[in-house]
């Protein structure tokens, strides 16, 4: 279905409505910050704590929570402060444990949403994320007679990471439905995703002000609204099918960038094949990439909407003109030698890595700067600049990160990316130090964003848009899978470590430097052998050009 089949009102509703339900239902698992101390001040979890009615003498002898505990003389139900610590390791990582299956599951599902979007539609997409989102309401709000039967918690909060991206995914699509501001509408909508965690901020916030009534049940009943309206919207108002870009001789009235798209394509056909055969002998690949058919994806159209500036300024830049831009490096090719490249291999050890170490954080924030700072209290500031700051700083560094994108090479964005990386390892192993805890966390919740939205743009410029949705969804599966060596992470650092995190932080950051350094040097050299092959492709056409 193309934009102009659908009233323009309609189209602008319905971008509202999907930015309003991304704000409260794309991405809130991340604030799990924010959320862990309600937990432990309602007592979730805390009969772990309980063997022959004693702590036990592991927890006693190694876990710090424990003496902070007894230092504090914190009582589960004395709520006079914004402090809540843990009463035992086990109850911590079993908290933890929330967080680390419901961020491996968001990861995990991207690729199956993508195959869902394209077979059946964003509707049906959005719906299956409102009935994960309804069913993880239910599950909170029944959850003291459910535990009898399974854990409420782990699988209330696994089905909201569930139906997050289910909402969020499905709504990629509306970039297609104002062809002219796609980038903006994209923004929008994970500007609204980064907001998201600040749901669990907000009812942080409640409770603290009236926390007989805010129980997590009471809560949960206020939030059957969000699936409620996203059931609503959907059958109402959202389209059944994905809004695609049509070509320009089917748009009324075309701009000129949509007249000059019709030149890009045909400029791309005609180069397309004679650059990959020439790629082919810089890679260890046998196989002879195969020009795949041309065929719709959701995921990759809403994104290249975005990106036909760049695709008609790529083919009609100067024939003399040496870019080392990487759009096209590997559009057209099959699926299977995608797979098989270094572009792809090197980006997902990459993601993977990087993803590790931001949920790991996430998780662990609070505890990790009760070692380094030694001090609670101080590390409660922090957490509470970290759960205000984190849904700020996609929606504040998006428009920064927009810029730099367009007006910087892939190789220097995933060196920057590399750069800022490791400063923050390094920031997350100096003690003592508050001013660096809260230089760390505003770098963080910058960078968050900055990584996501880079990834999608290097699986969109090296791997084009007709297998995009496949590329990107096997890297954010493979980071899930690999996301749940986040529970040994925090196992060990409770025990054997004995709360202090430097040691597993110095280890994931010299992963990062090893798989890091390789990354940004393969896509360097690449990238400049790429715009080489394209240089002397051009002197030959043109020569040829000359000769006719």
């Amino acid at each position: 279905m193309y934009f102009f089949e659908t009233p323009q009102k309609k189209r602008y509703i319905q971008v509202a409505c999907a930015v309003t339900w991304c704000l409260f239902g794309a991405g809130p698992i991340f604030g799990f910050a924010a959320l862990k101390p309600t937990l432990i001040d309602q007592g979730i979890y805390e009969d772990v704590c309980y063997v022959n009615s004693t702590i036990s003498s592991i927890d006693q002898d190694n876990s710090i929570l424990t003496s902070l505990l007894s230092s504090l003389a914190y009582t589960p139900n004395d709520f006079h402060t914004d402090g809540f610590i843990s009463k035992c390791t086990n109850q911590d990582l079993k908290l933890n444990m929330m967080f680390t299956v419901g961020a491996a599951l968001t990861n995990v599902s991207a690729l199956i949403i993508g195959r869902t979007l394209d077979s059946y539609g964003p509707r049906i997409c959005g719906l299956i994320g409102a009935f994960f989102l309804l069913l993880a309401s239910l599950v909170f709000i029944n959850s003291k007679s459910l535990l009898s039967l399974f854990d409420p918690y782990l699988i209330g909060y696994s089905l909201m990471a569930l139906g997050g991206p289910f909402a969020y995914i499905s709504s990629f699509q509306l970039s297609n439905a104002f062809p002219e501001k796609s980038g903006l509408i994209l923004a929008l909508l994970t500007g609204a995703f980064d907001t998201s965690s600040a749901v669990f901020l907000i009812y942080k916030k409640l409770y603290l002000s009236y926390p007989i009534f805010f129980k997590l049940e009471t809560f949960y009943k206020f939030y059957l609204f969000v699936p409620l309206f996203i059931i609503l919207a959907q059958i109402l108002i959202m389209p059944n099918e994905s809004y695609l870009t049509p070509p320009p001789e089917l748009i009324p009235n075309p701009t000129d960038e949509q007249r000059a798209l019709s030149i890009a394509a045909a400029q791309e056909d005609f180069i397309h094949e004679s650059e990959i055969n020439n790629l082919n002998n810089d890679e260890d690949n046998e196989n002879v990439p195969l020009i795949m058919p041309r065929r719709r994806s959701s995921l990759g159209d809403a994104y290249k909407s975005v990106y036909i500036e760049e695709e008609v300024e790529d083919a009609t830049k100067s024939k003399t003109e040496l870019s080392h831009s990487i759009f096209g490096i590997l559009h057209g090719t099959s699926i299977n030698y995608q797979f098989n490249s270094w572009w792809f291999k090197l980006i997902c050890l990459f993601s993977t890595i990087q993803m590790l170490r931001l949920n790991y954080f996430v998780a662990t924030v609070n505890s990790q700067y009760s070692y380094l700072l030694g001090s609670y209290d101080s590390a409660n500031s922090l957490n509470k600049l970290f759960d205000i700051a984190l849904p700020l700083g996609g929606v504040i560094s998006i428009p920064f990160v927009g810029l730099f994108l367009d007006h910087f090479p892939t190789s220097i964005v995933l060196g920057a990316l590399l750069g800022v990386s490791l400063i923050i390892g390094i920031l997350g192993v100096i003690k003592n130090s508050f001013t660096s805890g809260v230089i760390n966390v505003l770098i963080f919740v910058a960078y968050r964003p900055f990584f996501y939205t880079s990834i999608s743009d290097y699986c969109a410029k090296v791997f084009g848009f007709e297998t995009f949705g496949t590329v990107y969804g096997s890297i954010m599966t493979v980071a899930g899978f690999v996301n749940f060596l986040q529970s040994v992470l925090d196992k060990l650092t409770h025990t054997y470590f004995k709360m202090n995190p430097i040691p597993l932080n110095l280890l994931l950051l010299a992963i990062t430097v090893v798989i890091g350094t390789a990354t940004v040097a393969y896509v360097t050299v690449q990238s400049h052998k790429y715009a080489l092959l394209r240089l002397k492709g051009n002197d030959e056409s043109e020569n040829q050009e000359n000769d006719d």
